[in-house]
């Protein structure tokens, strides 16, 4: 069980209630750097079923407050050669918009990058051979591309997000 913005423990779903203090609440430690160039450890972030329930039923989390909106992939495709990454990009999206609200983007950014990776390769676990090496070597270059790019990228005006 996790807490979510300093609110009670949460393990998925359904939703907890609100946080006697409200919305944002503070924001969670970061974890240690990683090396530059070398790849994040498995499994970053929440499991991908703790994901798909809130974002579907995004009223049940209306009093958090919780930016929900995305551009996806921004001008990366979001689903480049075949390999389904628009949802991987709408998490982080949702990571950079809220912990930018709460204040504590700088603290998370290299926790948010890690867990965007590892959604990635989720995405290409699903694969084999020469089809799961071309996804991995994608999935790698989307990863750079957040952490070069994406802390000072300025927020992108997106389109509400879509279940």
């Amino acid at each position: 069980m996790r807490a979510l913005c300093g609110g009670p423990p949460f393990d998925g779903w359904p939703p907890p209630p609100p946080p006697a203090q409200g919305a944002p609440g503070r924001p969670i430690p970061p974890r240690a750097p990683v090396a530059a160039g070398s790849p994040p450890p498995p499994r970053a972030g929440p499991p991908p079923r703790a994901w798909p329930p809130p974002r579907a039923h995004r009223a049940d989390w209306a009093a958090y407050g919780f930016d929900w909106s995305t551009d996806y992939c921004t001008s990366s495709p979001d689903n480049p050669f075949g390999f389904p990454f628009k949802e991987a990009c709408a998490r982080h999206d949702f990571g950079y918009r809220n912990y930018r609200a709460a204040g504590g983007f700088q603290a998370n950014i290299s926790r948010l990058d890690e867990a965007f990776h590892a959604d990635l390769e989720r995405v290409c676990a699903r694969y084999a051979g020469g089809r799961k090496a071309s996804c991995e070597g994608t999935a790698w270059t989307y990863y750079q591309a957040v952490r070069a790019f994406g802390a000072s990228a300025e927020p992108v005006p997106a389109q509400p997000a879509t279940p």
